[in-house]
């Protein structure tokens, strides 16, 4: 079969078409071509990470969904290690967690594990390890993403990747106090109209978040995944836990919530880096 330039060498080319990424007669199209796109891209934010941390890394994909992430970083890197680093996916849909642990024993990929969880209550799973090095979310919707972050925060992690999807939780505050903030002044012309209100609070929820890891010591770069051209929900949030000075990044972030009238979504938000 004549060789794909996308694909990355090394890659085996049987996972790639166990994930339906290539077609059975080892073809990549349009759609699967701007996966692979992302994915990639991903793993190469990823990999330095990885290499930094040296020997048994510890990594958890929340809403991992097929595991497109986890099985190609498995298969790029972790795979070629010596040691105990294992990668857990963590995914709400049974059916997937099964096709996903049936998939891992037939490549023979003991080093990872698929847990049939949410974000939240993987938490406090005895399942997982106490302590994790990475965590990485790719396009978890909505308040996953936060629940991937408070994981995150809760398991000392070195390292969390994040890829924002959908987002309502801000943008339904901002709606509900949208008259009680227009009487108050012209700030709220930012989010009168409804496709303001859901863009606006989007772009919120990701200020806050990187407020938050920042509260918690995290240095955090924000930056694009892919083109725009393929994916809206493009977003790309890395953290690096450098147990930086907190104060000022926990007092604009409860500003910023007084501020907007999103008083209620502080447990959301802030959980004290002080305690």
């Amino acid at each position: 079969m004549f060789a794909i330039p996308e694909i990355r060498p090394g890659q085996s080319i049987e996972l790639l078409k166990a994930l339906h990424i290539l077609t059975r007669d080892g073809k990549l199209n349009q759609d699967s071509r701007r996966k692979l796109k992302q994915v990639y891209h991903l793993y190469q934010f990823i990999e330095p990470l990885l290499q930094e941390i040296g020997g048994n890394v510890q990594l958890v994909d929340h809403g991992a969904g097929k595991s497109y992430l986890g099985f190609i970083l498995y298969d790029l890197f972790f795979k070629q290690r010596n040691d105990a680093s294992h990668i857990y996916g963590i995914e709400t849909r049974e059916a997937l967690v099964q096709s996903s642990v049936e998939l891992a024993q037939q490549l023979g990929f003991a080093g990872m594990s698929f847990l049939n969880l949410s974000v939240a209550d993987s938490i406090t799973s005895a399942l997982l390890p106490e302590k994790i090095d990475v965590v990485t979310a790719l396009h978890a919707c909505d308040t996953a993403t936060d629940d991937a972050i408070r994981f995150g925060l809760e398991k000392q992690a070195r390292f969390m990747v994040l890829v924002p999807c959908c987002q309502a939780e801000v943008a339904a505050a901002l709606r509900q106090g949208k008259a009680q903030a227009l009487a108050r002044g012209a700030l709220a012309e930012v989010w009168r109209h409804p496709i303001h209100t859901r863009e606006f609070g989007s772009h919120l929820t990701n200020v806050l978040r990187c407020l938050q890891l920042e509260a918690h010591g995290y240095q955090v770069t924000v930056t694009e995944l892919v083109g725009w051209e393929h994916s809206m929900k493009n977003e790309l949030i890395v953290a690096n836990y450098k147990n930086l000075p907190r104060r000022r990044a926990a007092e604009r972030l409860r500003e910023l919530l007084i501020m907007f009238g999103l008083e209620e979504l502080e447990s959301r938000f802030f959980i004290s880096p002080f305690d």
